[in-house]
Parts: structure tokens; sequence; C-alpha cells
């Protein structure tokens, strides 16, 4: 795959690193917050050039009332024996792991990827609510590489929208009830933007 794209300017490290892992929280309310880390991932370029290569990415389609039509971006899914296509990628999982264990209480143990490769690809007002997640409290993290993207929250009925802008190695993770109170997007922009890779690091049983 080639998609041209913008360094950033200021991640300039030579190898792929992660920072302290200290994020912001902000409470959603309704039982949700989100964790927000910019630039967890130091030399992220070096990560996404990989992750821009040939991994699998493949293009679904889906039913939208009485036609089919493509998802407006490209996936892969890594399931828990699947070696990551990056080493960074699995060091960050572990530090999720130790970090959030007190409240998870469980590994991550997945690492769904979407690359949007311009404005034109976006992901929908949703809440990943497929499996436990329907019902139980959880944890999603999320980590980014490439053209920041704004990730929009609103609650579920309606209400506030809060603005997340992730891009070059940024971190947001999405925990308690937010899957099941709150939905999530990443809209689309006329503005010229480059590709941008999210690899979201879920728990067993939660899509």
């Amino acid at each position: 795959m080639s998609l041209a794209h913008q360094p950033s300017m200021w991640d300039v490290a030579e190898e792929p690193s992660l920072a302290p892992l200290a994020p912001t929280r902000h409470r959603l309310g309704r039982g949700a917050w989100v964790d927000h880390l910019p630039g967890w991932v130091r030399g992220s370029d070096a990560v996404l050039e990989v992750l821009l290569g040939d991994i699998g990415w493949r293009a679904d389609r889906r039913q939208m009332y009485d036609r089919e039509v493509a998802v407006p971006r490209l996936l892969r899914w890594y399931g828990r024996d699947e070696a990551l296509p990056h080493p960074l990628l699995a060091e960050a999982r572990e530090t999720l792991d130790a970090h959030y264990a007190p409240e998870l209480g469980e590994p991550f143990v997945t690492a769904g990827m979407c690359l949007y490769r311009d404005g034109r690809d976006s992901v929908a007002w949703h809440g990943d609510r497929l499996g436990r997640s329907r019902t139980q409290d959880t944890i999603v993290a999320i980590v980014s590489f490439g053209s920041p993207r704004p990730l929009l929250l609103r609650p579920v009925g309606g209400g506030e929208t809060r603005r997340f802008p992730v891009g070059h190695g940024d971190l947001v993770v999405m925990g308690g009830s937010c899957q099941r109170t709150w939905e999530h997007c990443v809209p689309k922009t006329t503005k010229p933007v480059g590709p941008r890779v999210s690899v979201q690091f879920r728990p067993a049983g939660v899509a």
C-alpha cells in the first residue's frame, strides 16, 4: 500500500518508544470516563510506516437499507494469539495491561485496526456494544498513528459533544460505562489530511 503522509514536526525520535503512562482522566457522567494522553508513543511515524504496509488490510462492505455499500475505512483484526505487526504495539499492550489491571481485572487480548486513508474515510456514531460490553462496564484503549483526526463523544440520546484530537502516537482510553451510555465517531472532513491508523486494544468478548 502506498499512502503519502506528513511526518509530525514534533515527534522526532529516531526509535519508537513509550512515554510514561500518566493520562489525564475526564469524567463524562453516567459512570463513563475517558483517559487522554497526547504523544504517548514517541517516534510514532516509524510504527505508522509498518502499519501502512502489507499487513492484511481488507475492505469490507455492509448492508445499508436496500443496497450494499463499502465501509469507509480499511480494517485489520488481530486475535489473542496473533503476533502484532510491530514490537512497540506488543509493548504498549503490556503497559496498558499493567496500568489498568486494578480497574479492568483482565488483560487486553485483541487489537482491532482501522485505516482512515484520507478525510473521506470515517466511522459513524456508535458504541462497542457487541459481547459483554453491551451489559457490563469495560475498557477500550486506542492508540493513534498518523495525521490527527477528531474523536467525538456524545451521550446516548443526545447532549454536549466532547472532542479529543488523536494522531501521532496519542492515546485515548474509554472506560466505565462509556460504551453503553456514550457514543463515539470519527467524522469525515473536507480538509486535506493524510492517513491515520487507529489501534484498539480490547479484552476478550468485547467488540
